[in-house]
């Protein structure tokens, strides 16, 4: 089965789902919101525990897990700090396969919080690996940069009150910080 039909017979599960879900006041997004956003739809070696680190971590609100006839999940979302984030496990025989598998990430997923210290910890105690540990940066904000047990990378901040605006001031703080 190639890439496409297998993510065909995915999406119909999903629209049967969605249609066979009863009326809820409450209803939760199956997919992403039709407002423009961009939103990250990151490949794991193991979806639902990749949600159970997520909401370790980041505190994450799980929305929705859709498990395919051999239980990979072949959709799910949670949202992070209000942030829809939705999730699949790896299917390589359709080209979909997650940083282990292709031993490293190209992406990085940002976070900006009020508690960046606080969250990044969070994150190492809940199985994260610490990359850079949270400090101020020339930019003015303190961030951080965990890699999740999964091979996605974070990078993690509270903005600085003082931060440079302007491009000039940035190189200029980029430049006295020998960066």
């Amino acid at each position: 089965m190639g890439f496409h039909e297998g993510w065909g017979k995915a999406a119909d599960q999903l629209e049967e789902l969605a249609v066979s879900l009863p009326p809820d006041p409450e209803t939760r997004v199956v997919s992403a919101a039709a407002d423009g956003s961009v939103v990250p739809h990151l490949v794991c070696r193991d979806a639902a525990k990749a949600i159970d680190f997520y909401k370790a971590a980041f505190g994450a609100d799980e929305m929705i897990r859709l498990p395919g006839p051999d239980g990979r999940l072949v959709h799910a979302s949670v949202r992070i700090n209000g942030n829809l984030v939705m999730l699949v496990d790896e299917f390589p025989d359709m080209g979909s396969t997650s940083p282990e598998s292709l031993g490293g990430t190209a992406v990085t997923m940002h976070l900006s919080v009020t508690d960046a210290a606080g969250v990044v910890d969070r994150a190492v105690r809940a199985g994260a690996k610490l990359i850079m540990p949270v400090e101020r940066q020339f930019w003015g904000d303190l961030y951080g940069m965990v890699e999740d047990p999964f091979g996605h990378r974070w990078s993690i901040a509270t903005p600085g009150v003082d931060a440079p605006r302007t491009s000039e001031a940035l190189t200029e703080a980029m430049t006295a910080s020998g960066t």
